[in-house]
């Protein structure tokens, strides 16, 4: 007998276990759906005060409200998360502080560097401040 003979009678051979079980199954003709979800639930609930436009970032961000953003006030705005996962306010992020349990110690110093980074690219006229249009804008 071949090589390929004996495969497929191997294979026939190990099937008829899995065909007797088929076999012994009745479908019962329903199935359950998960239930839909519900469109008016919000799947997180949305801050009374949440920005709905552009111009509305601008205000909340603008903190000497000089109708423009500085990089300051940029990194301090979006400083929000860093002190949210700081639980021990030390100004660093370990990894058990960070999400999933595991990442590299951040900062404060490296966390506002790295926003620094992303007021640069936004600012696109290269003044040293964002307006609304720039903050409605992705990063360049």
């Amino acid at each position: 007998m071949s090589h390929a003979c004996r495969l497929a009678v191997v294979l026939c051979l190990a099937a008829l276990p899995c065909a007797a079980d088929a076999q012994s199954l009745k479908w019962s003709g329903t199935v359950t759906l998960p239930p839909e979800p519900n469109p008016a639930t919000p799947v997180a609930p949305v801050p009374a005060d949440a920005p709905q436009r552009t111009g509305d970032y601008l205000s909340l961000m603008d903190a000497n409200r000089d109708l423009r953003v500085s990089p300051e006030e940029y990194q301090d705005w979006l400083s929000y998360a860093f002190d949210g996962m700081d639980r021990n306010r030390d100004g660093v992020l370990t990894p058990d502080e960070q999400p999933g349990g595991r990442g590299k110690l951040v900062t404060r110093a490296d966390h506002r560097l790295r926003i620094a980074e992303r007021f640069k690219r936004q600012d696109r006229d290269r003044n040293g401040f964002l307006d609304a249009q720039e903050l409605s804008s992705p990063p360049q």
